[in-house]
């Protein structure tokens, strides 16, 4: 399998680096919107406002259900991955972040009040499990070395987030999981043609390329320049 390697002119630049910055700026972001929201909602029960499945109640947990986390634990588990892969999503693959990041961000929430059990569901894990499966498969279906060093990265940091799509542990949304992992993976195969950057180029690929085919044009340049024929001579010639 071929592995591109994108193009060092554009991927060092000084506007990739402050793209990088403000990736990371931007995950942060959302983190300490999450760590706002619980501690000023310590003491209100705002648990409540989670996806409850198949009520009407429960569709505005949709919206707001990611913004929320039974305990600290629960967002001291979310935290840290939600900074590493939203960083490297939002750095790898801008345009697509922005189609796939609200499906990300809701998708989990509709296929969790429709399919799941009763309950409350609540956390960000549905858009951790997202983002890991996004950067994930995009590793291995856009043959890009950025992005393959991304996948690596996540497998072997989060690799044992795959457990979380069992119904294994109590107490733990395994719907939200298993939706946002497939919304993920079918996303990445979606979007795979987004944000590719130019392969690096080689001066031998374009000799390759241009080489034969000028030498040969000279070559018949200078025939019919150093030896005219007329037209009986060219039919005769085999």
């Amino acid at each position: 399998m071929q592995i591109d390697t994108p193009d060092p002119a554009l991927v060092r630049a000084a506007q990739e680096r402050e793209h990088f910055r403000l990736a990371a700026k931007l995950a942060l972001g959302f983190v300490a919107v999450l760590w706002l929201v619980f501690l000023l909602g310590w003491d209100l029960d705002l648990q409540r406002f989670g996806v409850r499945p198949r009520q009407w109640i429960g569709l505005p947990g949709i919206l707001f259900a990611p913004l929320l986390h039974a305990d600290v634990a629960h967002l001291v588990a979310n935290s840290l991955p939600l900074v590493i892969v939203g960083a490297a999503m939002l750095q790898l693959y801008p345009t697509a972040a922005l189609r796939a990041l609200p499906i990300l961000y809701a998708g989990p929430g509709v296929a969790v009040w429709l399919f799941a059990r009763g309950g409350v569901h609540l956390g960000a894990s549905g858009l951790v499990y997202g983002l890991v499966g996004y950067v994930f498969v995009s590793g291995l279906v856009r043959r890009e070395r950025r992005a393959v060093a991304a996948a690596l990265l996540v497998a072997f940091l989060y690799g044992a987030l795959v457990w979380g799509v069992l119904p294994i542990r109590h107490g733990v949304s395994w719907e939200t999981h298993l939706a946002a992992a497939l919304i993920g993976v079918a996303l990445a195969i979606v979007l795979r043609h987004r944000d590719r950057p130019p392969p690096r180029r080689y001066s031998w690929e374009d000799e390759a390329e241009e080489g034969p085919g000028a030498a040969f044009r000279e070559d018949e340049g200078s025939e019919s320049a150093d030896h005219p024929v007329d037209g009986d001579a060219a039919a005769r010639r085999p």
